[in-house]
C-alpha cells in the first residue's frame, strides 16, 4: 500500500474522530485529533513530492 494513500486516510479518520469529539464537548481529545489529522494530511503531501522528485530526477538522468 503506498504511504501517501494511507496517510490521507488516516487523515480523514483522524479529522472524523475530531469532530465527533468536538461534538460531544471533549475539546482536549478533539484538539488531539485534530494535530494527529493535521500531521498525517502534511505526511502524506511531504511523501508524494518525495516520489515527485524522484521520479523527475530519473526523467533527468
Amino acid at each position: 500500500m503506498k504511504l501517501e494513500l494511507l496517510f490521507k486516510i488516516l487523515a480523514v479518520v483522524f479529522i472524523a474522530v475530531a469532530a465527533y469529539f468536538l461534538w460531544q464537548g471533549n475539546k482536549d481529545w478533539t484538539f488531539i485529533s485534530a494535530v494527529l489529522g493535521a500531521v498525517c494530511f502534511f505526511l502524506s503531501v511531504r511523501f508524494e513530492i518525495v516520489k515527485r522528485n524522484k521520479e523527475r530526477e530519473k526523467e533527468q538522468n
